[in-house]
């Protein structure tokens, strides 16, 4: 099948490596440098995969992923790019586009990235197909001489061979035993399996219908009754699970959209209709549509004789957003295809009879008419269902079958839907000599233990590098690099062994660049990146949040600065920030910056989302710790004649921006807002309240901590004028110990 391509690139000639490396002879290309001529050849030619590139300036490239997800929902959009550009990589992923092909460019990641794009959503994770491009450089392997798979397998075939031959001699005087007794256990088997198989084939049905049920959009479809929105939502799903019927009902049981893929069409060539009255009456759609929850759940299953063949379906609810049910998804399986899948698995004919015996379909009678279970049968199967099933023989032109006859059930047992068939042709052997069943046993036997010592010398052999690489990586588990392994030798268990320490080797490097990294930002801004870039769920772009600000200065240093040499002034403030930084993680706090002589802090964001309540607490008593420390560091700089640092500290609570600011080559994380800068001007207040060391906290970080206000010892100072804001804020004294003088509150 034709491969048709379709190369949207800012670059000429980043366009025309692409196409050179796609370009064979079932690959047709086309190539655009504008997204007006992209859309009309994607109209036109209708590609399979589109090669976008992610730096197109501005917008539009986001309205063209868009436009392909809703004209075109089958096609696959590989996005190209340069660099790394996380805000733009997010944005194509919320958009629908999950492989990402980096330059430099190379015929295998390209095929990969194809590939990749074509598989199900459900069976591989959304990957980057340069994630091992954009590794480090190659590392030279030593060459395979002499390969595992031959060492492996030449002993094994030469000891075959012999057995072959001995079983050869054996067979030649072998006469048929009879295996009646075979045959029936063959039958129970093939009878058992193919009830797992109706049982699995009904959880496949029930996942698929969760999909569909839970996908984002369909509630909100089925409830405007767009039926057009639900095609577009449903038929990759569909697709994807190669399911032959889905039918989504309002809660009338019209319905709203079905998806038929009847008379053995073509996967993908569904026929689409709309406000079908057949499933109003059916029971287990009623079950549905009245809410019916029982000890199974809110889903049901139930086989429909409809026009359009004999189908059996699961059928469960559709919730909207506020938990109130909308509608209801059925997804369904003829039981035509049923039989002919489990025929082609377990080789044995079958057939489905509903509860009166009538054959619904079968893979071994031409006509539905023939040989119907007859009454007496009928009901002996339905009886003794739960201690065994029961046999009938049949006899079809020359051939003769015996037929297992059990209950189908739906639902963990709870439903019978109906009654399984399953046949299998009759054959006898005959009996063999005593003579015979020794030669088999001794050759069975001695060829058995040649195998076994064979396989243990050889096991020996390749497994004791394995060992001692699966030791040497249990300690590169529990966080020991200083590992190497031997990697000695000429096979794939030498290269192994040298790709293992090669690897050792980026951890190590890795590790160093990882502790560099954990100095120069806080650990949860840290974590926060490794998970950006390794999974791309969490948001550096900037999101709102309520948190906590921290703001603390220390007060007159400028002059304390101009009487001291700038490296006792460093040394001072690294004392100063070795006992006040310790104290903000410790109460679950991110140190923003540090700017000279003064730190910002917030509590409430990372490394997860607090309520303003558990925020205000922590940035309070983080306030309290920090203005003890500050005390107890004055008195040991009072002993070492060294002049005190005092400290104020401003506490507020509000909205802020939190994110990664600066370039694509440099993120800092960070946050802004006018709480920031309130928090500032409380600090600066400090000076005016009292002249010693102080805490003052916001009135809305007071109202945030709720019933936890009685825990601290605040007292209002009063109504104060800032820099910046037109109305005047009340603050509270917050005390580091449980009684205080009070102070006359300014108004």
């Amino acid at each position: 099948m034709t491969l048709r391509v379709l190369i949207v690139q800012t670059d000429i000639q980043t366009a025309r490596t692409l196409a050179r490396l796609v370009k064979n002879r079932d690959t047709e290309v086309w190539e655009a440098w504008q997204f007006g001529q992209a859309q009309a050849l994607l109209q036109q030619v209708k590609p399979d995969v589109v090669f976008l590139d992610l730096h197109f300036p501005g917008e539009e490239w986001q309205g063209f992923i868009r436009h392909v997800t809703q004209t075109n929902p089958e096609v696959n959009i590989i996005m190209t790019n340069k660099y790394p550009d996380l805000k733009r990589e997010m944005q194509a992923r919320e958009l629908g586009a999950d492989t990402f092909l980096r330059q430099p460019f190379t015929r295998r990641w390209v095929e990969t990235a194809i590939l990749r794009s074509k598989e199900p959503d459900e069976l591989v994770k959304p990957q980057s197909a340069t994630a091992a491009s954009a590794a480090a450089e190659p590392i030279a392997m030593p060459r395979v001489r002499i390969p595992v798979r031959l060492k492996i397998t030449l002993p094994y075939l030469i000891l075959a061979v012999l057995f072959a031959l001995s079983a050869a001699y054996v067979v030649s005087q072998i006469v048929f035993d009879s295996v009646q007794d075979r045959y029936f256990n063959q039958l129970v088997a093939t009878g058992k399996q193919s009830s797992d198989w109706m049982v699995r084939e009904e959880d496949r049905l029930l996942s698929t219908l969760r999909l569909v049920s839970n996908t984002q959009g369909v509630a909100e479809a089925v409830q405007s009754a767009n039926a057009e929105e639900l095609r577009n939502l449903v038929l990759p799903l569909a697709v994807n699970a190669n399911e032959e019927d889905i039918e989504i009902l309002d809660m009338g049981g019209v319905s709203l959209l079905s998806l038929r893929l009847l008379n053995d069409a073509a996967p993908g060539q569904y026929q689409f209709e709309k406000g079908d009255l057949f499933f109003q009456n059916s029971g287990f759609v009623r079950q549905v549509l009245t809410g019916l929850v029982d000890e199974q759940g809110d889903k049901f299953g139930g086989l429909a004789l409809a026009p359009w063949g004999n189908y059996f379906y699961v059928a469960g609810p559709i919730f909207a957003a506020d938990n109130s049910q909308v509608g209801v998804v059925l997804v369904g399986k003829s039981l035509n295809t049923m039989a002919r899948e489990i025929r082609a698995e377990t080789l044995a004919y079958i057939t489905f009879y509903d509860l009166t015996g009538k054959i619904l379909n079968s893979t071994l009678f031409s006509g539905f008419d023939d040989l119907p279970l007859p009454d007496d049968q009928t009901a002996q199967v339905l009886t003794t269902q739960e201690q065994s099933s029961i046999t009938r023989d049949l006899s079809l032109t020359t051939i003769d079958y015996t037929e297992l006859l059990g209950v189908w059930e739906a639902r963990s047992g709870q439903v019978d839907m109906g009654i399984l068939g399953v046949s299998l042709p009759q054959a006898f052997l005959v009996q063999t000599s005593q003579v015979t069943r020794v030669q088999v046993f001794v050759l069975a036997l001695a060829g058995i233990m040649l195998v076994v010592i064979l396989g243990i010398w050889l096991s020996n052999l390749i497994t004791r590098p394995l060992v001692r690489l699966v030791g040497a990586s249990t300690l590169v588990a529990h966080g020991n690099l200083d590992v190497k392994v031997d990697s000695s030798g000429n096979d794939e268990v030498a290269v192994l062994a040298h790709s293992f320490n090669s690897m050792i080797a980026g951890l190590q490097e890795g590790s160093i660049y990882r502790d560099l990294l954990g100095r120069t930002v806080s650990p949860e801004v840290r974590e926060q990146l490794r998970q950006t870039f390794s999974s791309g769920t969490l948001r550096l772009e900037g999101q709102e949040a309520v948190a906590t600000v921290l703001f603390a200065d220390v007060r007159s240093f400028t002059t304390l600065s101009e009487k001291s040499d700038p490296a006792t002034i460093f040394e001072w403030l690294n004392e100063y920030f070795g006992e006040l930084l310790p104290i903000i993680a410790e109460h679950g706090g991110v140190v923003n910056k540090l700017d000279g002589d003064a730190v910002l802090a917030f509590f409430g964001i990372l490394p997860r989302m607090l309520n303003p309540k558990k925020s205000a607490m922590a940035g309070c008593e983080a306030a309290i710790s920090m203005y003890n420390a500050v005390e107890s560091l004055n008195r040991k700089r009072k002993r070492r004649g060294d002049p005190p640092l005092s400290t104020g500290i401003g506490v507020h609570t509000g909205v802020v921006m939190a994110g990664g600011l600066g370039t694509r080559d440099r993120i800092h994380y960070t946050v802004i807002g006018d709480t920031v800068n309130t928090s500032q001007r409380i600090e600066g207040l400090t000076r005016e309240v009292f002249e010693e060391s102080g805490i003052l906290v916001s009135q809305a970080t007071y109202v945030a901590l709720g019933e936890n206000k009685d825990r601290l010892n605040l007292e209002p100072v009063g109504l104060y004028s800032v820099k910046g804001k037109e109305e005047r804020l009340m603050v509270y004294r917050l005390w580091a110990h449980t009684s205080a003088p009070k102070l006359e509150v300014s108004l």
